[in-house]
């Protein structure tokens, strides 16, 4: 008997002749995951579950948990491997029972045959292993509706899995699978949930961080990197670009309209952000911008923005309400991090009253007032990048 982990892929079973394409990318970022971890593993795989086997030494605590960042596995299951008979079931049922049952009220047992050949049907699998938890493991009763646990046989072509039916993991698709994206990535709450949800669906990060020295900090630069570095726990490595915006403020301070700030900062941002974007082969933006929740974000505000930018803008958070962005960023480990109370380049020169209602041609008879080419270019200069993860 040996102790396990089981991927269950997701949605990528369902793509047919490309499938290789996405396993690969998928083993690819489970090695190097592994890697971070205690001891020696093997990787096996068939018919959609990946086998996860470590050695002696292997941590298969810290294991477990780094699956569960895995884009592209519906389930991660901790389990054991057994003889495929009868008996070496029952015998780690008995062994392993309690770890599968954690302190569950009810259960019901589901058996998988893969090997047809197998002499026993599911349901007489089920009614075996069901009679040894319940004369087994006191406290336990039947459940084959809504069973706090599903304690899972598997019979496989060499052996036969158990598990107690494992843990939600990350879902989406494998990172990489559906191209790069350059996320505009700030110290907010919004920006790494909409890095987070690109990322999700199989897109391949870098960052841009805006700053405007000397009134953002240091202390705001690393919150930025911590932001960027848990985020790469999930999508892998990130290159951060940090770009300096403060001459572009400013100079816009006495030639531009105060209420148009913003706005203005803004669409320098997506076309410094698409030059990066274009030399490192991303081909779209990703921004934390939700419709209507401050005043650079209503639904013209969002389109004098767009209009700047020669490749896609991704707005993942775009329907979501505040609320649901914080869940989604306490979920992922970064909400704490963006709370610290360091200035943002956005929140420097922000106007009192800022337009909400501008218009196209409003914005470039203010940028007729700036040399917005070498604004640009001057920035682009100041530029450092920061490799992460």
């Amino acid at each position: 008997m040996k102790e396990i982990i089981l991927l269950k892929y997701g949605e990528m079973v369902l793509k047919g002749l490309n499938r290789g394409y996405f396993d690969n990318l998928l083993l690819k970022r489970v090695r190097n995951l592994l890697k971070e971890v205690d001891g020696r593993f093997t990787l096996d795989y068939s018919q959609s579950t990946l086998c996860i086997r470590g050695d002696d030494n292997a941590d298969f605590y810290k294991a477990f948990s780094q699956m569960k960042k895995v884009f592209g596995v519906a389930t991660v299951c901790r389990g054991v491997e057994c003889e495929k008979n009868m008996d070496a079931i029952k015998r780690s049922l008995l062994e392993n029972g309690a770890d599968f049952l954690q302190g569950a009220k009810t259960f019901k047992c589901v058996a998988r045959r893969s090997d047809k050949s197998f002499p026993l049907t599911s349901p007489q699998i089920c009614a075996e292993c069901g009679d040894i938890i319940l004369e087994s493991f006191d406290g336990v009763s039947v459940n084959v509706i809504n069973p706090d646990v599903s304690v899972t046989i598997e019979i496989r072509d060499k052996s036969a899995f158990l598990h107690g039916g494992g843990e939600k993991g990350a879902g989406g698709m494998p990172v990489g699978s559906n191209g790069n994206a350059l996320l505009l990535l700030s110290g907010g709450i919004d920006s790494p949930v909409a890095g987070y949800m690109a990322a999700k669906r199989g897109v391949a990060l870098d960052a841009v961080y805006f700053e405007s020295p000397p009134y953002t900090s240091e202390a705001a630069r690393e919150k930025v990197i911590s932001l960027a570095r848990k985020l790469s726990e999930y999508s892998g490595r990130i290159y951060l670009h940090c770009v300096s915006v403060t001459e572009i403020q400013q100079t816009m301070t006495g030639l531009c309209e105060i209420r148009l700030f913003t706005l203005l900062l803004r669409r320098f941002m997506v076309r410094i952000a698409e030059r990066i974007a274009n030399e490192i082969g991303a081909s779209a933006l990703v921004t934390g911008e939700s419709i209507g929740q401050v005043a650079s974000q209503t639904i013209m505000s969002i389109a004098v923005t767009n209009s700047v930018a020669g490749i896609p803008i991704f707005r993942p958070c775009i329907g979501l309400d505040k609320e649901e962005i914080v869940v989604r960023a306490r979920s992922i480990g970064t909400f704490d991090i963006s709370g610290l109370p360091y200035e943002d380049c956005c929140t420097v020169f922000t106007p009192k009253h800022p337009n909400t209602r501008p218009t196209e041609d409003l914005l470039v008879e203010e940028e007729k007032k700036l040399d917005v080419e070498g604004l640009v270019e001057r920035a682009l200069k100041s530029r450092k990048h920061i490799k992460i993860g």
